[in-house]
């Protein structure tokens, strides 16, 4: 019997589905779900708020405390390689009398998270191939076809769509696709890292890419440095997670008591570098700053690393081919991010409705007796995705709003495992192949107050003055949402939810 199966016997579980992916298939869904070019629809934003410096040092701080949350998410993992992960290590952290309300917090911060991500990929995908289309037809100046809101909106539609079919099919499918995925974000990514700056003649030095610090009041109505500062840093915030897919799919993975730390650790390494580098590439290629946002330019404005891209061809072979096959490029790994990311909520949904936390439970944790897969669940994701996205029609602040929403509810869930390792007593925890022993409360310590400021950024408004079309949507979102389900734990949910439900029968040797 694999070691990470026993483990799962141990916890109370049999093994439901098919344990069959490698180390490599593992990290290559991770890798995916975090990608490379994640980042790309908040550059531009990003470099406004506080100018090159404050983006790139910003990286490297985001990167250095990532680095304690990863490594407490990894020893958790190690000794608890389930499906259910994250709300399942709070249930059995926080010990019998916290243990319910602990995991259903975490579940539903979870659920929340997960599902949005799957918006947030979507509309990332359509904005850089509303990009393409543009520059393929003959960029904004010279009459390209840019995309309605109603036509953005269908690609939004379409891109969920597909992700939900490709989903349907069994994990070696996904596992496949994700394989090519991690050739495509390696390969398209050092393209475009060593590609960029050589077409780009001449480039920004690394003065300006280092040292220089503007902050731009009179675009984005932030005046205060700090503040500008913070919203600077957001991008590294929003790309430096993801990394707990490695945990959802340790049912799945031979070994998973020691790949999945591996594949945990091994992803956000791979990342921090390779974004890094990206985000460099990019800045370093910079022609003419005031005219990446300015609405009559071959992108009318509307993506900035799009616009970099463009004027480094244009100025360098005087046509957009090269633009076009770049921005190909990004399209490509926004489709295998979002692919992994349907994977990965459609895994969260079926491992909270086994333990009956979602309303009409039976139904979302059916497994397709050939294929393996919870399919139901996987529809059932794409569908909120897909409600999420319908106000696109009204309002430009809809990235803004499921992208802060999906970070809170993803990285949050992250904090309720970690706070109550950090609380816990020693005696209780039975440590996996990968342990912390002293380390594990400086360590947990830094990683929950690091994720609680994370959360906290991306309830601020990000431009002003305040208005309908430029507000900030989360906390209302989120406040709502959350309201409804405290609400279902203080009068109803309590009496019933224990947390995660054991499905091992006697004669299987529970204990």
């Amino acid at each position: 019997m694999d070691s990470g199966e026993k483990r799962l016997n141990e916890l109370g579980y049999k093994q439901e589905l098919r344990r069959e992916m490698s180390l490599f298939k593992t990290l290559a869904i991770t890798f995916s779900c975090m990608s490379v070019f994640t980042g790309t629809p908040l550059y531009g934003q990003s470099l406004r708020y506080a100018g090159p410096a404050t983006l790139i040092w910003g990286w490297l701080v985001v990167t250095f405390f990532t680095w304690f949350v990863g490594i407490a998410m990894a020893e958790i993992c190690s000794s608890f390689p389930t499906t259910g992960s994250l709300y399942f290590w709070a249930a059995h952290l926080a010990g019998p009398r916290w243990g319910p309300f602990a995991s259903w917090c975490c579940a539903w911060l979870e659920t929340i998270g997960l599902v949005s991500a799957i918006g947030a990929q979507a509309y990332s995908g359509s904005q850089a191939l509303q990009m393409l289309i543009l520059l393929a037809t003959g960029t904004n100046k010279g009459g390209g076809y840019f995309a309605s809101r109603s036509v953005f909106l269908c690609m939004y539609m379409g891109l969920t769509i597909a992700w939900a079919v490709l989903n349907t099919f069994a994990l070696q499918v996904i596992a496949f696709l994700n394989i090519i995925s991690i050739w495509w974000q390696v390969i398209g990514g050092l393209l475009m890292i060593i590609m960029l700056p050589l077409v780009a003649q001449p480039t920004q030095t690394a003065s300006y890419v280092f040292t220089h610090f503007e902050t731009s009041p009179e675009a984005t109505g932030v005046s205060s440095i700090p503040y500008a500062v913070i919203l600077s840093v957001l991008l590294s915030n929003y790309c430096l997670y993801g990394y707990d897919a490695a945990a959802h799919l340790t049912e799945e993975t031979k070994g998973a008591d020691r790949t999945g730390p591996i594949a945990i650790l091994s992803s956000i390494g791979i990342i921090s570098v390779f974004g890094w580098a990206y985000y460099l590439a990019l800045t370093f290629s910079i022609r003419d700053l005031d005219y990446l946002y300015n609405e009559d330019n071959e992108t009318a404005g509307a993506l900035v690393p799009a616009q970099i891209i463009y004027d480094a061809f244009y100025g360098r072979f005087h046509n957009s081919t090269g633009a076009v096959i770049f921005l190909g490029i990004i399209c490509g790994s926004f489709f295998f991010c979002g692919l992994s990311v349907t994977t990965t909520a459609a895994r969260a949904v079926y491992a909270v409705s086994r333990d009956k936390c979602l309303p009409l439970s039976p139904i979302w944790r059916k497994v397709h007796p050939r294929s393996k897969v919870p399919i139901n669940a996987v529809w059932l994701c794409a569908a909120i995705s897909m409600l999420l996205g319908l106000p696109i029609l009204k309002l430009d602040v809809v990235f803004t709003a499921i992208l802060s929403v999906s970070t809170i509810g993803w990285v949050g869930s992250y904090a309720v495992p970690i706070f109550a390792r950090l609380v816990m007593t020693e005696d209780n925890f039975k440590p996996g192949p990968f342990y912390l022993g002293r380390a594990r409360r400086p360590v947990c310590l830094v990683a929950f107050l690091w994720i609680c400021y994370t959360c906290s950024i991306f309830l601020l408004p990000t431009s002003y003055p305040l208005r309908w079309k430029t507000f900030n949507y989360a906390p209302i979102a989120l406040s709502v949402a959350l309201a409804l389900i405290m609400l279902w734990w203080v009068l109803d949910a309590r009496k019933w939810y224990k947390g995660p439900v054991r499905n091992i029968d006697a004669q299987n040797g529970n204990h």
